[in-house]
């Protein structure tokens, strides 16, 4: 079976097993460097973005996988690459049409890693509307309620909450709610 194989850098889809993404980064890059051929292996992407959560009334930004599974690699493809990237542990194969691993457009992966660095400029917040959550502090603590708007400028949300016998809104704070 013959593969085409390119002189120069493209991006390629690597699927792996989920979780284990950020390991089989790190197996490419060391044996990459082991083996001599870090010079066509030139980058290893984890496509992450970042999410604002509230724990114990705290803010935090926490990183989240944004494909879960998949990791994106700009190399030159020849046999060598090509075995080193299959036969790492964790790595399923490469994403392709037919039979050997077909390299992104440019502007797929223009679109792609432009949308990686929009998702990692903006934490977007882990709430949505419909989501169940539990107010935390306030005068509201321990009520339960159903989100009905998130409000990324001001980091608030509308929470119906039952007062009485009544669906209520009342505007939390991104702090003072966690998810149920």
């Amino acid at each position: 079976m013959e593969f085409f194989f390119e002189d120069e850098p493209q991006w390629f889809v690597i699927h792996t097993l989920t979780g284990y993404e950020g390991k089989v980064k790190a197996m490419i890059e060391r044996q990459a460097q082991e083996r001599g051929l870090a010079d066509r292996i030139l980058e290893i992407e984890i496509p992450m973005g970042e999410e604002v959560q509230s724990w114990g009334g705290e803010k935090r930004i926490v990183k989240r996988k944004i494909f879960p599974g998949y990791v994106l690699i700009r190399m030159v493809l020849d046999e060598q690459t090509r075995h080193l990237v299959e036969r790492t542990n964790g790595v399923i194969g490469f994403i392709g049409a037919g039979e050997g691993p077909t390299p992104l457009t440019p502007e797929e992966a223009d679109r792609i890693l432009n949308r990686l660095r929009e998702e990692a400029a903006t934490p977007k917040p882990s709430w949505q509307k419909g989501d169940l959550v539990r107010v935390i502090s306030g005068p509201f603590a321990n009520f339960e309620g159903r989100v009905e708007e998130v409000n990324l400028g001001r980091e608030t949300m509308k929470v119906m909450i039952s007062l009485f016998g009544r669906e209520t809104p009342v505007e939390l704070s991104y702090t003072e709610v966690e998810k149920i």
